[in-house]
């Protein structure tokens, strides 16, 4: 009986390690149009083409379990403008999905834009798409069925959080919701995806400085507070620029920051703004028991769970890196580097 226990617990070790999972992550930075995109997109009357923007990382898109991006416009309707208060033609929401992106962040300081009428019409045209989206909400009843936003992909349950730092002085029209940097709401939200137990938490944080090559103090601190509550990874938006990042690792625990990816698609002019990343990370699990050590009490042979388990499951980050990408000269570079 003693071997049959000891036998056992290795087989079930054996099993439950060869069905290991990866899930592959692709994030990407500001998807923003400039009234030079708009112009250059206008193929006929009313008609908009953006096909050419992303047909040359359209595979490596498609071929990530889950792509996100950073909506940095309204798709408010006509007229259809530029800088300073975004409202990009419905066809660029077309061509995104096309592209092969699954998710929409939409909490940035854009996206009031077009005040309450924009917002509801880009929510509107994000279900309608089937592209999922976190950051802004029709009200606190939508809020509340919606976020977190938990993805269900290849046996992971991924939660996602979405904050801005502000809206450019625009408040949100009642009922309307945007996700604005709170710690009390973040904690609440942080909570309830906790709630559920999914194998990874990952705040996208709309935060920081434009052009500024560094994070600043405020991104550091919120940064180091929002994985002391049980974010697993950080990735940033709206600087503009790229920004540094990290790979750290606690014992068993690993957490990625990406302060910021950058543009992806925007026709600004400064230094340093002429592109961005495309970063991907990895996570892997082996869907482990709790291991059980054979202990024997009198004349039975009971197996006792261990006193101090592994985490159940055991999801780690098995790859990161990132491709850089100039939208200056419309490709992406072939090189991709790792952290």
């Amino acid at each position: 009986m003693k071997t049959l226990v000891v036998f056992m617990t290795v087989l079930l070790y054996s099993v439950t390690l060869s069905s290991q999972e990866r899930i592959t992550l692709l994030f990407v930075g500001d998807l923003m149009q400039h009234q030079a995109q708009i112009d250059a997109a206008h193929v006929s009357e009313g008609k908009y083409d953006y096909s050419s923007c992303f047909s040359l990382i359209k595979e490596q898109i498609s071929q990530a379990d889950l792509a996100i991006g950073n909506l940095e416009v309204t798709l408010g309707g006509k007229p259809y403008r530029g800088y300073p208060m975004f409202s990009a033609p419905d066809e660029y929401l077309q061509a995104i999905k096309d592209a092969g992106f699954d998710i929409l962040l939409t909490a940035n300081n854009h996206c009031l834009d077009r005040g309450k009428k924009g917002m509801e019409r880009t929510i509107q045209l994000l279900d309608s798409s089937g592209i999922r989206y976190a950051g802004t909400y029709k009200n606190l009843s939508e809020r509340r069925q919606r976020y977190p936003l938990f993805i269900n992909r290849n046996g992971f349950r991924i939660a996602l959080l979405n904050y801005t730092y502000g809206t450019n002085g625009i408040k949100a029209t009642s009922p309307n919701i945007v996700n604005y940097i709170d710690k009390n709401t973040i904690l609440q939200d942080i909570q309830s995806a906790k709630a559920r137990q999914p194998d990874a938490i990952i705040a996208c944080m709309h935060w920081g400085e434009e052009y500024q090559s560094l994070p600043n103090r405020e991104q550091r601190e919120l940064a180091n507070w929002l994985l002391q509550q049980g974010v697993t990874h950080i990735i940033g938006s709206h600087p503009h620029v790229i920004q540094p990042m990290e790979l750290r690792t606690n014992g068993t625990e690993q957490h990625i920051i990406v302060y910021s990816l950058g543009n992806f698609i925007s026709n600004m002019s400064k230094a340093n703004t002429d592109g961005g990343l495309i970063f991907t990370l990895q996570l892997e699990k082996h869907p482990l028991p709790q291991p059980i050590r054979p202990s024997y009490i009198g004349q039975s042979q009971t197996p006792l769970p261990d006193s101090n388990p592994l985490p159940f499951p055991y999801c780690r980050v098995s790859y990161c890196g990132y491709n850089p990408v100039s939208y200056t000269h419309l490709r992406a570079h072939e090189t991709l580097r790792h952290l």
